[in-house]
């Protein structure tokens, strides 16, 4: 089977502020809004470069999706910045009414996301974002999984005309997708070629999905891996392609399996083939405060939990 290794750790936030900082170089019409706070969003080269681009709007994020909004009927493409709390829960109704409603062209960029912001605890994770933005009328969802990827999805959405929520991290994770890798919204990506059981995973449970595939195989599984970096729009295709060859499949995100990539997923199913599936996923519940690793462990979004799930998923076919 295909295996993936990788050489160094970055956090996917890193790559956001590289893409931002490249499209600051490509793309003048690219402009940044903050909400008070450039270091963690990673966006220092950009101002650097670009001083008469940036808008420090302070803790005031409505006012920073109302701007947005506005600048972007003078033709300008402006990337928002602030932790994915504050980018969807609290300024839901603006985005709703004055971004979604009207297609405006602003590209909601959300660090920290999921129980992986750590030691901060519930009231600074979310695991609901992905669901209150894919309910959006034409809004794009990307939830890349690593440096790389991130940086590419970052000078993507760029090009594409209309509201997209880009959704990155705060830990350090593998770096393990090619940097030369075009990203194309919508288009799932292969990973591992399998046939016993099909693993679609988001974000940061990505490689987890990886890892759990190689000491599948070891037990004589071959899992099919993909990677779906947007959910939505979701690549169907894929998905179905995929099931019609395993007979069952094991959804993965750093996310409530209520309204994420696994809800997504199982409309598709239920629309087209239905299939036996299993979620990896926080059960409906908040977070709380620990450490990147001890919270991936105890709400069980990691390599052996996702085991589990196939074991369990293949006695269902």
């Amino acid at each position: 089977m295909k295996t993936y290794t990788y050489t160094e750790k970055k956090d996917t936030r890193s790559g956001f502020g590289a893409g931002l900082a490249e499209l600051g170089r490509t793309n003048p019409n690219v402009v940044a809004l903050c909400a008070d706070l450039i270091g963690s969003l990673k966006m220092d080269q950009f101002i650097k470069e670009n001083p008469e681009r940036f808008f420090q709007v302070g803790i005031a994020e409505a006012n920073m999706m109302g701007i947005a909004a506005g600048l972007t009927i003078g033709g300008k493409i402006p990337f928002t910045g602030t932790f994915a709390n504050f980018s969807t829960g609290r300024v839901y109704d603006q985005i709703r009414q004055s971004i979604a409603y009207s297609g405006k062209n602003v590209k909601i960029c959300a660090s920290h996301a999921g129980l992986t912001l750590g030691e901060d605890g519930a009231t600074h994770q979310i695991l609901e974002d992905i669901g209150l933005m894919k309910m959006l009328p034409g809004m794009t969802v990307i939830n890349p999984c690593d440096y790389n990827q991130t940086k590419a999805a970052t000078i993507a959405i760029a090009e594409h005309d209309g509201p997209v929520y880009l959704r990155f991290g705060r830990p350090s994770v593998p770096v393990f997708m090619p940097e030369e890798q075009k990203f194309e919204i919508g288009k799932a990506i292969h990973l591992t070629e399998g046939s016993d059981v099909t693993i679609v995973a988001t974000g940061h449970l990505v490689w987890e999905a990886l890892e759990a595939s190689k000491a599948l195989f070891e037990k004589g599984i071959k899992a099919e891996v993909i990677n779906i970096h947007t959910i939505k729009p979701l690549d169907e295709k894929a998905i179905l392609d995929s099931v019609a060859k395993t007979k069952c499949i094991v959804t993965a995100e750093e996310h409530n399996y209520l309204g994420g990539l696994g809800e997504s997923v199982a409309r598709v199913l239920a629309e087209n083939e239905p299939t036996p599936q299993e979620f990896i996923a926080t059960q409906d519940t908040f977070g709380e405060s620990g450490t990147p690793a001890q919270l991936m462990d105890k709400y069980g979004l990691n390599s052996s939990a996702i085991i589990n799930a196939v074991e369990k998923v293949m006695k269902r076919k």
